[in-house]
């Protein structure tokens, strides 16, 4: 096994927000409080030590109750009793529950929390830290979660749906499970796959029994506790900022001032924030609410409420008011004794936007840590990058990019007009001197001649690029051939492949490898070698 790394910057595929973070710009400074390292987490410790003991019970309460639906390791229930303690804080990610897992970082995401509790367990002897994984079971957008990629193919859940997505039912799972049993073909990676999918998804009634269950048999064994926040008891702490958020709408005021910030600097906006950031929830709906007219409504129906009938309800049924993605991060910080939440780069883009509204509520704003990122290559893939001379830089150039780089570093002949083009810039200079000397009406005549046979040098360079690519194609076809393997698509494998299709040819060392190579706080892209 062989891992590298390579800087998030120079794969491409990450944001400027995102770099800049990395570098630890001075600018983007204002938009975070702490930078996640080893060293920073003693602050963030002492910034959430005073989280309050009820909450603490009232979690555990919760947890126990929803692990009655699955068996948890040893590990997992000490977790949760251990919650109820003073110095045990959590590491949070959060994932959406897409269909047995979806793409690969969904592990990544898991993996990195886990590791980053034990890398501060030995930092930090005297806590304990808890990584949890909290079901996104509020959200809305089936079509978003309904499929994974399995060898090139799209396994897809047809349904009809409305409401939150934790709560829908598993019916119909049945057929996808012998269409993609059919294509795991044989052996017992294949059986343990097509027996983890069965009892996840045919043996449980909802898809956030199915996912927790799931994810349970994945990474139980490391202690992984799983929170389903859509819970009236979790929710009855969060009254009070869902009833500022009705009558003052105050994240909707401090986050609209954040962006001009983060407009101001060049930035672009993840999300943006309405008005009111709540949804209203019930079986088979969850729909917006609003303020129009002096009354409260839950838009595409016909519930109404003035004030008090809205808050005397809030205060009776408060499971029936969901936060959206703007208020999500506030419920969980306040419910969860939290010090970091590990996330891709579309999350930490719209946490940056959250840092003015948690302080203007009073919420200790957490560590934000980008999660590992990692490129799987299998000894074959290794070998093949080191004999066509493909380094790590190329292997994440775009297409065309990565083929007119290496065509010009194998072709036999210089396929590159630059001196020439400094030759003819050179000449051009000496005619522009001559034309000031004679008649300026000349310059014109010169610079349309100069950019005419500069562009017919870039044609011509063009078209031996062309060439050459067609006399190397065999080694041209090979090289893209390998990247696509590598990179489905076009596009970066974790956000593609389903863990499903590495497992069938690793099996359990799949996760025991990346657990034993991720590093969270390392600040890099991974490429490990299994």
């Amino acid at each position: 096994m062989h891992t590298d790394s390579i800087a998030f910057k120079k794969t491409g595929y990450f944001s400027s927000l995102i770099c800049d973070y990395l570098d630890e710009k001075p600018e983007l400074k204002k938009f975070y409080k702490h930078f996640p390292n080893v060293e920073n987490f003693k602050l963030q410790i002492e910034a959430k030590s005073n989280f309050n003991q009820q909450s603490r019970e009232i979690l555990t309460a919760v947890l126990k109750k929803q692990y009655q639906k699955i068996e948890a390791s040893e590990l997992s229930n000490l977790h949760i009793d251990l919650l109820k303690e003073p110095n045990t804080f959590t590491i949070t990610t959060g994932h959406q529950l897409n269909l047995f897992t979806g793409p690969l970082y969904f592990l990544y995401k898991i993996i990195s929390t886990i590791n980053l509790t034990k890398q501060l367990k030995q930092e930090y002897s005297n806590y304990n830290f808890v990584p949890v994984y909290w079901m996104a079971t509020e959200d809305h957008d089936f079509e978003e979660i309904n499929y994974f990629n399995f060898k090139g193919k799209k396994v897809h859940w047809n349904k009809e749906t409305g409401g939150a997505v934790g709560e829908l039912s598993t019916d119909g799972l049945e057929a996808v499970f012998n269409l993609f049993s059919q294509d795991l073909g044989t052996g017992k990676h294949a059986d343990w796959l097509r027996e983890l999918f069965k009892k996840a998804y045919l043996n449980h009634d909802n898809l956030a029994d199915a996912t927790r269950y799931l994810a349970n048999e994945l990474f139980k064994d490391h202690g992984l506790v799983i929170i389903d926040a859509h819970d009236s008891d979790l929710k009855r702490q969060f009254i009070p900022f869902i009833e500022d958020e009705l009558i003052n709408g105050t994240s909707f005021k401090t986050v609209a001032e954040t962006n001009k910030q983060l407009v101001s600097l060049g930035y672009n906006i993840q999300v943006n924030p309405r008005e009111i950031n709540l949804f209203y929830l019930t079986d088979h709906l969850r729909e917006r609410i609003v303020f129009e007219d002096d009354v409260y409504k839950v838009v595409n129906t016909n519930l109404t409420w003035n004030r008090s009938q809205l808050l005397k309800h809030l205060n009776e049924a408060p499971g029936r008011f969901s936060p959206n993605v703007i208020m999500r991060p506030l419920y969980q910080e306040v419910i969860l004794p939290n010090l970091c939440y590990i996330g891709g780069g579309g999350e930490l883009a719209y946490w940056f936007q959250l840092k003015n509204y948690f302080k203007t509520v009073n919420v200790p704003y957490p560590m934000l840590l980008l999660r590992n990122s990692v490129l799987v290559k299998t000894q074959n893939h290794h070998k093949k990058l080191e004999n066509l001379n493909i380094s790590k830089e190329d292997i994440f150039l775009k297409r065309n990019t990565f083929i007119n780089k290496k065509v010009r570093e194998i072709s036999n002949i210089d396929i590159d007009f630059s001196s020439q083009k400094n030759a003819l810039k050179q000449q051009f200079e000496n005619l522009y001197v001559l034309a000031e000397q004679t008649d300026k009406s000349f310059l014109g005549a010169v610079k349309a001649q100069e950019v005419k046979q500069l562009k017919g040098l870039e044609t011509l360079e063009k078209r031996l690029l062309k060439a050459q690519k067609n006399k190397l194609s065999d080694q041209v076809l090979r090289m893209t051939d390998l990247q696509n393997e590598l990179f489905p698509n076009g596009n970066l494998q974790e956000r593609n492949v389903n863990f499903s299709q590495l497992y069938l040819e690793y099996g359990d060392a799949l996760i025991s490898k990346l657990i034993e190579e991720l590093a969270p706080l390392k600040n890099k892209f991974l490429i490990v070698t299994l």
